[in-house]
């Protein structure tokens, strides 16, 4: 005679796993959903930072290119106008000459009057003069990242 505990045993895991099966079945499909949203927004992340890395590269060279010196002409230049643009923006001297593409002794030369900006840095500075704080701070995080 058939042993009734084995049978009911088996009967037991054949249901047990039937339900298992049951409630499993969605949540793979959902699991395989989100696989596939996760690999399409890590393709996007990776051409958006291929993106930025071209975009940083041509504002770069953009900015490294020199001033032309015909661009300097009507520029007028004052050593105050120099402190108070550097106050403005709360850069350090080195960092301000790092915008204009000169050194921070050059800078504090520039203030106290010992020397003044020749043609092509003269432009560069105009164009320092130019810029708001914020995007000082952000073309200053350009050029040295």
């Amino acid at each position: 005679m058939p042993n009734i505990a084995a049978i009911l045993k088996d009967e037991i895991t054949r249901l047990a796993r039937k339900e298992v099966r049951d409630q499993v079945g969605p949540l793979k499909k959902t699991v395989a959903e989100q696989r596939r949203t996760i690999a399409e927004l890590k393709r996007q992340a990776a051409s958006l930072e291929r993106n930025q890395v071209f975009l940083q590269k041509q504002e770069k060279r953009r900015l490294a290119k020199e001033p032309q010196a015909e661009a300097a002409d009507g520029i007028r230049f004052s050593p105050r106008w120099v402190k108070a643009d550097r106050r403005r923006l709360g850069l350090s001297a080195k960092d301000y000459g790092f915008l204009v593409g000169v050194s921070a002794l050059t800078i504090y030369n520039w203030e106290k009057a010992r020397s003044k900006p020749q043609a092509k840095t003269l432009a560069g500075w105009a164009e320092v003069r130019s810029l708001g704080k914020r995007e000082a701070t952000k073309r200053l995080e350009l050029l040295e990242g």
